[in-house]
């Protein structure tokens, strides 16, 4: 599930950075979309975290 979040992530980005942004450089549009995508990868790793651990301290 977090990888394909991830995947999904990278292309709305993009589409967002060039067509409600407007943004015309390449280059900004990759690093923005890879930022997006790695961040959305690392909340998400970070919220299971916290899930497993909330479980855990239950049991």
């Amino acid at each position: 599930m977090q990888e394909i979040l991830t995947v999904v992530t990278y292309p709305i980005v993009w589409l967002i950075c060039s067509y409600l942004l407007k943004i015309e450089s390449g280059l900004a549009k990759l690093l923005i979309s890879l930022t997006a995508a790695i961040l959305v990868y690392v909340l998400i790793g970070i919220w299971q975290t916290k899930k497993e651990n909330h479980k855990e301290n239950k049991d």
